[in-house]
């Protein structure tokens, strides 16, 4: 499970390939499948909107967003 610093962003990477996003209160808000080359990842949502992230020293950059391991969210 992947967060953003202020807990709104959640996103689920599954081992299927396929990851979910929550967003505040709004569960599965973005649902989809990924995959893996390196370090990057390539996202497919389910209504076709594609976007990227790269995992840098332990942080996820997808997109404009910066999301943290849950549990490792720096204070």
């Amino acid at each position: 499970m992947w967060v953003t610093a202020d807990g709104h962003i959640r996103q689920e990477l599954l081992p299927d390939g396929r990851y979910d996003e929550a967003r505040g209160d709004r569960r599965s808000a973005y649902t989809g499948r990924y995959t893996v080359t390196g370090h990057h990842i390539d996202y497919v949502d389910d209504t076709g909107f594609t976007a990227t992230g790269d995992v840098r020293d332990g942080i996820l950059y997808h997109e404009h967003l910066v999301l943290y391991r849950e549990g490792e969210v720096p204070d």
